[in-house]
């Protein structure tokens, strides 16, 4: 079911907690609204729910105006971060629950629960009270209770943020599985990048009320279009530069005067003042004799081996910060703290970032 939002607005006293937001979901997506704590994303899912009005604005649901809709009418179902499960009523009366709301027959209930019970693989707890379950048992019922009635439209609102990270990197696919078995409009609320990143169709970045920037996870992450955006999603680099060339490639004049080149951008000019983002996986320590289109020269302050990748920070002649990440080698002698090292990466990977830079709808 499609949602279309427009122009909303919430504040609450001098507090401007949504500030013109548009947005337009198509039937089936999974969106994920990201960002900061105060950023907006819930109030934008609680507009959609019905559970704040907003201020202005307008929802569109399916092609109608639900602004002012009431909750049971919109067919939307919410799973929380509490669970929010009954904790008197066993798993299958929880999940029963919403369809008796709807008086739908015993039958009819028998067969829809049994349903998303396997959906979730979870039949076997059919008559266990949510204390015997799990943290990730009760989330997936969570989820099944929401899905059992198959509403057009599922809204959560950081439902995995009471789990631990590997329970989390696991609930991840199985909500993925479960849209694409139900195949809703979801809208997902978090603060986590890469639960964002691993998830989403689409990634809804929010920023002190507004949309900052709306794209896929690789949109985001490889084409972020202001040094917040660079800078939430992902480890990263920025450097404040100035245009000193436009042409085939752009020339840059960057951090300890050094000379930077990234791919051609049409709209810059010379003399501008840009910011300059390169990811730390783009970064490499050069070797004796090893060329990169970009180089800089600096001093190595820490390395850090995290399993299968070892991070690597230094600080550039004009005390710019600065850190790499390769994937961990073994053996062989890898540079040391105190250590005089070249950093390169290709101009492929040099993302300029105008001052400008206009909000993507």
């Amino acid at each position: 079911m499609k949602v279309r939002l427009t122009g909303l607005r919430k504040s609450y006293g001098e507090v401007h907690a949504l500030r013109d937001t548009s947005l337009t979901v198509p039937a089936g997506e999974f969106l994920t609204l990201l960002g900061p704590s105060g950023s907006g994303k819930t109030t934008l899912l609680m507009m959609l729910a019905g559970l704040i009005v907003p201020d202005a604005g307008e929802v569109w649901i399916d092609g109608k105006d639900a602004t002012f809709e009431p909750v049971f009418k919109r067919d939307i179902g919410m799973v929380f971060q509490n669970y929010a499960l009954f904790p008197h009523l066993t798993v299958y009366e929880n999940i029963a629950f919403p369809l008796r709301m709807r008086r739908m027959s015993e039958a009819g209930i028998r067969e829809k629960v049994e349903r998303i019970l396997e959906i979730v693989r979870l039949p076997q707890v059919a008559q266990r009270l949510p204390r015997e379950l799990s943290g990730g048992q009760q989330q997936r019922i969570a989820l099944a209770r929401c899905a059992v009635y198959e509403p057009s439209i599922i809204l959560m609102d950081e439902p995995l943020g009471a789990l631990d990270k590997k329970l989390r990197d696991h609930m991840q696919l199985e909500i993925k599985r479960l849209h694409t078995e139900l195949g809703a409009t979801i809208l997902y609320v978090t603060h986590d990048q890469e639960e964002a990143m691993a998830m989403s169709d689409r990634i809804c970045l929010m920023n002190n009320g507004r949309i900052e920037q709306l794209g896929t996870p690789a949109d985001l992450y490889f084409r972020p279009i202001s040094v917040f955006a660079a800078d939430f999603l992902g480890g990263s680099n920025i450097f404040k530069a100035t245009v000193s060339d436009v042409g085939v490639n752009v020339c840059l004049r960057g951090p300890g005067d050094s000379s930077v080149k990234a791919d051609a951008l049409g709209s810059l000019t010379v003399g501008q003042a840009v910011d300059v983002m390169v990811r730390p996986e783009h970064i490499r320590l050069l070797a004796n004799g090893d060329t990169s289109d970009n180089a800089v020269s600096g001093i190595l302050e820490q390395s850090i081996m995290v399993g299968p990748v070892t991070r690597y920070y230094g600080r550039l002649s004009d005390g710019t910060s600065i850190g790499a990440m390769h994937l961990t080698r073994s053996p062989h002698r890898a540079a040391q703290p105190g250590d005089a090292v070249r950093f390169g990466w290709s101009q492929e990977h040099t993302v300029v970032i105008q001052h400008a830079a206009a909000v993507s709808l």
